[in-house]
C-alpha cells in the first residue's frame, strides 16, 4: 500500500469563507465518505447517509440564493467542493453536480412564488434531485424528445420514459422536459414532478462498468398528473431551460473529473514512492518520473481551464464556449490520468485491491454524461467557426 500521504491541493480561493467551507468538505470526505468508498462501490450501494448530511451541512446548494436556504456561494468556489467530493468518490461529487442541475429550473426561472415553496426543501431539507431530459431514443438529439404533457384543465398529464437518469428511481424530485407543443425545440415545457407522484416509477437500474452505487435508471411517467403550478418556466421554454442548465452542468462533470484524476494521481505517486525496484523507488525512473509530470500537468490545466469558465459565469459573462471546453479537457484528461494510474502500478492497478482500477472504470462515463465529447466539440467549433453551411 502506498506509505505517502497525498498533499493537500492548493487552491486559490476568494474568501476565508470558503477557506473554511474546503476544510470542512475535505473533512468530511475523509472521515465520512473516502473510508467505505470500495467497498460501497463493489457492492452497488448508493450512500444516501451521505447526501443527508451534506444537506444538513448546507452542501446541497451552495450556489443558490441564502433566503431559500443556499449558501450563496460562487460557482468558482462550489466547483471546488465538488472537486473535493468526486476525489473521495466520485457517486457523491457527481450525485451533488446533478442534485444542482435539477434545482436549477426552479432557481433561475421559477416564480417567486414556486421559489419559496419549494425550494428550502430542495437545497436543505433533505431532499434529493433528478434531471429528466435524454430518452431512449433522444440523447445527443435531445431536442427529438417524445414524452408528452397534455393540459387538462389546471393539469398536465404526463407520459413517456426518460433514460439515464441518476438518481432515478430514489430521488425525491424530478425537473423534467416533455412535449407540449409542436415538434422540435419550441415545443418542449419543464416541469418539476414529485418523486412519489401517482404513475412514476423508476426501473431497474443499468448494470454499469463503474459508479455502480449511482443508481441510473429509466424513468416511466405514466398519465402522471402535475398541477400547472409545477411548470417551470413558460409553456415552450423547456428547452432553452436545458441547455441553459447543462452550461452550467458540464462545469460540474469538469470539476469531478479533476478530482477523480487527483485521485488517481495521488494513488500513483504514492505507490511509485514506496514501491522499490533494482534497488530503487520506482518513482526514481525517468519513464515513470516522466509520466508523472504530464499527469500533474494536465491536471493543473484542466484545474484552471473550469475555473476562468466559472468565473466567466459568476461574473455574468457568456461561458457556454469555456463550459464545453472544460468539460471535454477534464474528462478526457481523467481518462488518461486513470490509465497511467493503472500503468504505474503495474499488475496491482489492475486489481480491486488498489483503487486505481475503480478509478480508471469511472473516467470513462465522463466524457458521455451531460453531452458527449463529441458533441462538445461541435459546440465549441460553432463558436469558434460558426454554425455548419448545411
Amino acid at each position: 500500500m502506498p506509505d505517502r500521504d497525498p498533499q493537500p491541493v492548493e487552491r486559490q480561493l476568494p474568501t476565508d469563507e470558503a477557506r473554511d467551507l474546503l476544510a470542512l468538505v475535505r473533512e468530511i470526505a475523509h472521515r465520512e465518505i473516502a473510508p467505505k468508498a470500495a467497498e460501497e462501490e463493489d457492492a452497488g450501494r448508493f450512500p444516501r447517509e451521505v447526501f443527508t448530511l451534506l444537506s444538513e451541512s448546507g452542501l446541497l446548494g451552495l450556489v443558490y440564493d441564502s433566503e431559500y436556504g443556499g449558501g450563496d456561494q460562487p460557482y468558482e468556489v462550489y466547483l471546488q467542493v465538488l472537486e473535493e467530493l468526486a476525489a473521495a468518490r466520485l457517486t457523491v461529487g457527481l450525485g451533488v453536480s446533478v442534485h444542482t442541475l435539477a434545482s436549477y429550473a426552479l432557481a433561475a426561472y421559477g416564480t417567486k412564488q414556486q421559489q419559496v415553496e419549494h425550494l428550502p426543501a430542495m437545497l436543505g431539507g433533505g431532499l434529493l434531485g433528478a434531471y429528466c431530459l435524454s430518452e431512449p431514443a433522444s440523447g445527443s438529439d435531445a431536442a427529438s424528445l417524445r414524452t408528452k404533457a397534455v393540459r387538462e384543465g389546471d393539469e398536465w398529464v404526463i407520459n413517456g420514459t426518460k433514460a439515464w437518469i441518476t438518481h432515478g428511481g430514489i430521488a425525491d424530485f424530478y425537473t423534467v422536459m416533455a412535449r407540449t407543443g409542436a415538434e422540435g425545440s419550441h415545443g418542449i415545457t419543464a416541469f418539476l414532478v414529485p418523486g412519489d407522484a401517482e404513475g412514476l416509477s423508476g426501473a431497474v437500474p443499468e448494470k454499469k462498468m463503474g459508479m455502480k452505487g449511482s443508481p441510473t435508471a429509466q424513468v416511466h411517467f405514466d398519465d402522471v398528473r402535475v398541477p400547472d403550478e409545477r411548470r417551470l418556466g413558460e409553456e415552450g421554454q423547456g428547452f432553452a431551460i436545458a441547455l441553459a442548465a447543462l452550461d452550467s452542468g458540464r462545469l460540474g462533470i469538469a470539476a469531478c473529473a479533476i478530482g477523480l484524476a487527483q485521485a488517481a494521481l495521488d494513488e500513483a505517486v504514492g505507490y511509485a514512492t514506496g514501491r522499490r525496484q533494482f534497488g530503487h523507488p520506482i518513482s526514481d525512473f525517468q519513464g515513470l518520473r516522466f509520466m508523472i509530470a504530464d499527469m500533474a500537468t494536465q491536471i493543473e490545466a484542466g484545474r484552471a481551464l473550469y475555473l476562468a469558465a466559472a468565473r466567466l459565469r459568476d461574473a455574468g459573462r457568456p461561458f457556454a464556449k469555456q463550459a464545453a471546453m472544460a468539460k471535454l479537457y477534464c474528462t478526457d484528461t481523467a481518462m488518461k490520468v486513470t490509465t497511467d494510474a493503472v500503468q504505474i502500478l503495474g499488475g496491482y492497478g489492475y486489481t480491486a485491491d488498489f483503487p486505481v482500477e475503480r478509478y480508471m472504470r469511472e473516467a470513462k462515463v465522463l466524457q458521455i454524461v451531460e453531452g458527449t465529447n463529441q458533441i462538445q466539440r461541435m459546440v465549441i467549433a460553432r463558436h469558434v467557426a460558426g454554425p455548419e453551411s448545411r
